[in-house]
């Protein structure tokens, strides 16, 4: 998802287990979570390695520690941006406790902040030690581990926020390099590619200052994105776009092998299969340089990366065909994902926007139990593993970064979060 906010004022034995959104309810517990902010976090207890293994892939399914792995996740893009100051801080923590306590087991946000403020990538190949450090990416995977929350880290942003695509190719420009489009430039230029895969190796092969475990051998990263909803205008064919995904995922293999990887694709279908064109939302959609089938054909890729936003997609505000789209859009890729591609499907980003007042608690509601129980009855027979994530979960000390599409704990109806409860113990019976 673009976020819209701005800122205003696969099993591996080299895995080694690292050192082991609560909304504080009250006064003292918030307290205590403001003064913990401020000082560096304990060594994390350790957890038997059984006990938090890495999840790999086997086939279109996901496992860990000999068991079945199913995603029930959420988006908080944030949490790096918050860890890097110790007067929100305490936010990420609440936002994590939440999540665990309504039995959610996967986090996806940003590890990445190109320029700008609380920049974790000053410019090409320069990174503040700061935000990597203790404050920040560090204390994110420190306490996701902390509270058994699986993370998927994406590396990049097509969109502007949190510099992104857009960054890169100002860098470029500023070092003389003759650069045409941004498209062309991020997708094919050398020397930015060159910028893209210097991040990439600095995250990858880091040293968490925390839990003393590298990113690469840390079990609580359950996978990497390359760029989250990359879009390829100049070249509608696709070619530009998959030639890029197949150099990166190969980069991001050669170095971590044992991460799963996805691409962070929305999922339109492209010229590789005109057949299932009109699977998209509308006809622009086949023409954004994306292709579903084609992308994930790439050697490397582990996930099916999928997003629902019918609410942005469709012109209308028809809930019954909106739950259409929603269930013809799914199975399309459940279907495509599981005997096409053999992998597990990653409904990476799904939500309602109730920003602009078409619609309410319930539609979001009714929209959420339709993407539950699709992939539900999916991989219950056993057609495909995989999981999805809600865009997006927050604590009420966040709310101020709503783009219309979060659920707040606090403020929630609590018909919303019994169906996240409900999807959690579903998976688990």
């Amino acid at each position: 998802m673009e976020s819209t906010w701005e800122w205003n004022s696969q099993t591996c034995p080299r895995l080694a287990a690292p050192p082991l959104r609560a909304t504080p309810r009250v006064p003292l517990l918030r307290c205590v979570l403001l003064v913990a902010s401020c000082i560096p976090p304990a060594m994390p207890p350790v957890a038997d390695e059984g006990e938090w293994a890495a999840v790999e892939r086997r086939g279109p399914h996901l496992w860990a520690s000999g068991r079945p792995f199913v995603v029930h996740g959420f988006n908080t893009y944030w949490l790096m941006y918050f860890a890097a100051d110790p007067a929100t801080r305490a936010a990420v923590t609440a936002a994590l406790a939440d999540a665990a306590h309504s039995g959610l087991n996967v986090c996806r946000t940003w590890a990445f902040n190109d320029g700008g403020h609380r920049a974790l990538q000053l410019k090409p190949f320069s990174y503040d030690e700061e935000v990597f450090q203790v404050l920040a990416l560090d204390f994110v995977i420190s306490e996701a581990r902390n509270h058994k929350m699986r993370l998927i880290l994406s590396l990049c942003n097509n969109w502007e926020d949190y510099g992104g695509k857009a960054q890169y190719v100002r860098w470029g420009k500023e070092a003389g390099l003759d650069l045409t489009s941004d498209d062309d430039a991020f997708f094919s230029h050398a020397t930015i590619k060159s910028y893209y895969k210097a991040f990439v190796k600095a995250v990858l092969t880091r040293k968490n200052t925390i839990t003393n475990v590298a990113y690469m051998d840390d079990p609580t990263i359950l996978a990497w994105e390359l760029i989250n909803e990359p879009h390829c205008h100049s070249d509608p064919s696709g070619d530009t776009l998959q030639a890029w995904i197949e150099e990166m995922a190969s980069y991001v293999k050669d170095i971590d092998p044992v991460h799963l990887l996805e691409i962070g694709v929305e999922g339109f279908y492209g010229p590789s299969t005109p057949e299932l064109l009109h699977v998209n939302p509308d006809a622009y959609s086949g023409t954004i340089g994306t292709d579903f089938i084609r992308n994930h054909h790439a050697l490397g890729i582990d996930l099916a990366s999928v997003h629902i936003y019918s609410d942005n997609w469709l012109t209308h505000s028809e809930e019954v065909s909106h739950l259409h789209f929603v269930k013809t859009w799914m199975q399309q890729h459940i279907d495509d994902a599981a005997n096409l591609l053999g992998m597990p499907i990653l409904i990476g980003e799904f939500g309602v926007s109730l920003k602009d007042g078409k619609f309410g608690h319930k539609f979001r509601e009714a929209f959420m139990d339709t993407v539950y129980n699709i992939f539900l009855r999916s991989w219950k027979t056993g057609v495909i593993g995989g999981g999805c994530l809600v865009w997006q979960l927050f604590p009420e000390s966040a709310e101020h970064m709503d783009d219309g599409y979060a659920v707040i704990f606090a403020k929630s109806p609590e018909t919303t979060l019994k169906l996240l409860a409900d999807h959690s113990r579903s998976l688990e019976s």
